[in-house]
């Protein structure tokens, strides 16, 4: 075959059918971001959870947060980031802990700090997606995945 037409090996093969092992092997390369929120009352077991899902210590009661963001007078939220590799994948995985959700006795409406600052990380994510010059990567903050624990104890 001709080396015009053969291509350069330095690049590897460049084509249509290439273009989607590139955007693996970009992404790859850059890593993920993901965060999960953990929501229940003090004792259920979310930082144990979190930490045996993980396979290490990933909690915030086993780190110092690096972000807390008092919300009420008894919920907080509190972040605690980590990267993790394994197998070549770069994850820099954030758990929000809510310490002290429905920790009262009228919990009534102590599930709207928690949605108030779910809405406000779409909304932080979505305006600096919608500016002109954005931000070549955006810090994602929005919660990708919640976990509500439940008391294990009721009426039966």
């Amino acid at each position: 075959m001709p080396d015009f037409i053969r291509g350069s090996d330095l690049f590897g093969y460049v084509g249509i059918e290439a273009v989607l092992d590139q955007m693996r092997h970009k992404t790859m390369k850059a890593g993920f971001e993901f965060n999960i929120m953990v929501v229940g009352q003090s004792g259920l077991g979310k930082s144990t959870m979190v930490n045996t899902l993980f396979k290490s210590k990933v909690s915030r009661k086993s780190c110092t947060p690096n972000y807390e963001e008092k919300i009420s007078q008894t919920v907080k939220l509190q972040s605690v980031s980590h990267m993790i590799e394994e197998k070549g994948v770069k994850m820099k995985l954030t758990v929000i802990d809510t310490p002290g959700f429905g920790d009262q006795i009228n919990n009534e409406n102590c599930w709207e700090p928690i949605v108030k600052y779910i809405n406000e990380q779409y909304e932080k994510y979505l305006r600096e997606e919608l500016h002109v010059n954005r931000k070549r990567r955006i810090p994602d903050t929005r919660v990708h995945c919640c976990i509500y624990f439940l008391a294990a104890t009721g009426h039966r």
